[in-house]
């Protein structure tokens, strides 16, 4: 099954588990097709905000249902809008989203926290799901301007530390197909958006042994990013803050602490401490 199946498979997934927990009542047709729009407008979300016409154009449904159905999900909890129109998921999906990286979460938040006390930044860990990757676990810096990134959140790998961290434990020819299929839309001035860029980025950091998102995916954002080896998934860890203390100068001391981080959590799996996580 190629990537694009195991997503599509993933999603349905998801949407069969959140049928069971719909109301009880006759499902109609009419119901379930309703549900199911309800679903991939969620979806569309778990990427990031958008507008109302973005979401109809994504979702190739009418507007007017798209607004009926967000109209019904801002008023739960599910969805919230911002100043801009915007979109994006609210606080009860972010809980529902928590809950299921449970399994991993409690694991590697040791590891995210030593990271955490040792740089004063927010430390992060993220899984290649489909072209895309999502964020599992999380532990925030404890200073007030901080990076935050909310755990289940979907995010493109060509713009982000975990992301790219991920694309360097593929070859080059998964690389290029996968980015192929899923594109390198431009988030900043400074978004690689071409294969041949790509490719040298990741022949760099295996290299090196970490790669950097540099204001790639938002401005004034650096992140320093490894993967973790020898999983039976494909992961990697981060630590990421304001460009002003994250500065280019503090990488060399950075990177070689996740290295050495990334290889006790593949030690753990090596001698069977993580396997429930895979189940």
């Amino acid at each position: 099954m190629d990537a694009a199946a195991r997503r599509s498979a993933l999603r349905q997934r998801r949407r069969e588990y959140l049928f069971r927990m719909a109301e009880a009542g006759p499902r109609s047709p009419e119901r379930v097709q309703s549900l199911d729009r309800t679903f991939g407008l969620l979806e569309q979300l778990a990427d990031g905000p958008l507008t109302l016409s973005q979401l109809a154009e994504a979702t190739s449904l009418p507007m007017p249902t798209v607004h009926r159905l967000l109209r019904f999900l801002t008023s739960q909890g599910y969805v919230r809008q911002d100043r801009a129109k915007r979109y994006s998921l609210g606080l009860r999906m972010i809980r529902l989203g928590q809950s299921a990286s449970r399994g991993l979460g409690p694991w590697i938040t040791p590891y995210l926290a030593r990271l955490v006390d040792l740089f004063g930044e927010t430390a992060n860990m993220a899984l290649l799901e489909g072209d895309a990757c999502v964020y599992v676990a999380q532990v925030p810096s404890p200073r007030s301007m901080r990076m935050f990134t909310e755990v289940g959140r979907v995010v493109m790998l060509h713009c982000t530390g975990v992301g790219k961290a991920i694309l360097s434990e593929l070859d080059d020819d998964q690389v290029s197909a996968l980015l192929e299929r899923a594109g390198l839309p431009s988030r900043t001035e400074h978004t690689i958006t071409t294969v041949p860029a790509m490719l040298e980025t990741l022949h760099r950091g295996r290299r090196d042994g970490y790669v950097l998102d540099d204001g790639e995916q938002e401005l004034g954002v650096r992140c320093v990013a490894v993967p973790l080896k020898d999983l039976p998934f494909r992961a990697a860890i981060s630590i990421s803050g304001p460009s002003s203390r994250v500065r280019s100068e503090d990488v060399p001391r950075i990177a070689p602490q996740l290295v050495a981080i990334a290889a006790e959590v593949s030690a753990q799996f090596a001698a069977g401490r993580g396997v429930e996580l895979t189940g």
